[in-house]
């Protein structure tokens, strides 16, 4: 889609229907010229994102349903799926570099470092896996916490993450300190869904009740209601237009 805050001026670029089930997840590129798709099919498709011309495609890239993709530069990219695996794919080898099933449940999202090094993954267990891409090994697991992580996310420069949960609470964890979660928030939702940070104190946070959060990290604290999809949860949250637009 080309989307605008004006009323009337959103429409659509063009559609794939190249997978064969539910496309779980989506992710342009860096240089923003190709968007990986992942499938319940087990599929990674990789597009062109002006026409929507399918380049290249892995058939059979895990043994369960694939849930989540994340590309780490213009040549690599990371997958998880529902069995807990993780696989770090390089498109000049045209295969994966890294594969590992260190958590039990579904890999619900994925984050990585400045530097494109270390690989985190929140998991439906409840724990964090570290992964280094530049070494091709996993690192270590964080302690399980209360629910289903389903999300992470950098904050404070880089020196601390943020995980949301299934039980409605963040939990913190200092960047060389990922056994154990340093602090923990419960907010007032049934749900953490999904979270987009602002700034580096500011995360923007979305629930199953259909509300979309400010909330401030250390302090914590909720700074207001950014808006809802009234009786819909939000499932997923992305930053566009220089920060201006969520």
């Amino acid at each position: 889609y080309s989307y605008s805050c004006t009323e009337g001026e959103n429409r659509q670029l063009w559609s794939s229907g190249h997978h064969l089930k539910s496309c779980r997840d989506v992710a342009f590129s860096q240089d923003g010229q190709k968007l990986f798709t992942v499938s319940k099919d087990k599929s990674i498709h990789i597009l062109t994102a002006e026409e929507g011309r399918l380049e290249t495609r892995f058939p059979k890239a895990h043994d369960s349903a694939l849930n989540c993709v994340l590309p780490i530069d213009n040549h690599v990219f990371a997958t998880g799926d529902d069995g807990g695996a993780v696989k770090v794919w390089d498109l000049r080898r045209g295969s994966a570099i890294l594969e590992a099933r260190q958590q039990e449940e579904y890999i619900s999202a994925m984050t990585v470092d400045g530097n494109g090094k270390i690989l985190l993954t929140a998991c439906g267990d409840g724990t964090l896996g570290v992964f280094n891409v530049k070494r091709r090994r996993f690192e270590l697991l964080s302690e399980p916490q209360n629910g289903d992580l389903t999300s992470v996310v950098l904050m404070k420069r880089g020196r601390k993450v943020a995980c949301g949960s299934s039980e409605g609470t963040i939990y913190l964890f200092n960047w060389d300190g990922f056994g154990a979660a340093s602090d923990r928030f419960a907010l007032r939702a049934e749900t953490i869904d999904c979270m987009v940070p602002i700034t580096d104190s500011i995360v923007c946070v979305g629930s199953l009740d259909g509300v979309i959060r400010a909330v401030n990290v250390l302090p914590n604290r909720v700074l207001g209601c950014v808006g809802q999809h009234l009786g819909e949860p939000i499932e997923q949250l992305a930053v566009a237009g220089g920060g201006k637009g969520l």
